[in-house]
């Protein structure tokens, strides 16, 4: 099963891919076969992701997921 992790700063405070990267490292064993991480142009918004993959083995599955450069997505 995959897993998913974000951060959501409302504050002065920037959301840092390092930080993303130890939520991501945390539930690894969710998901090992890929990983990826994300934040918004300003550092506000932060999302991770850990891939099992079972059914869809290319990496077009890979997330987050990205449209039309303004709307990201994980599940």
């Amino acid at each position: 099963m995959c897993g998913i992790a974000g951060i959501l700063s409302n504050s002065r405070f920037k959301v840092e891919r390092t930080i993303l990267q130890k939520m991501t490292d945390a539930i690894a064993h969710r998901g090992p076969d890929g990983e990826g991480q994300w934040t918004d142009a300003n550092q506000r918004i932060g999302l991770g992701h850990r891939r099992l993959s079972i059914l869809d083995l290319s990496e077009n599955g890979a997330q987050p997921m990205h449209y039309l450069e303004r709307y990201s997505i994980t599940f």
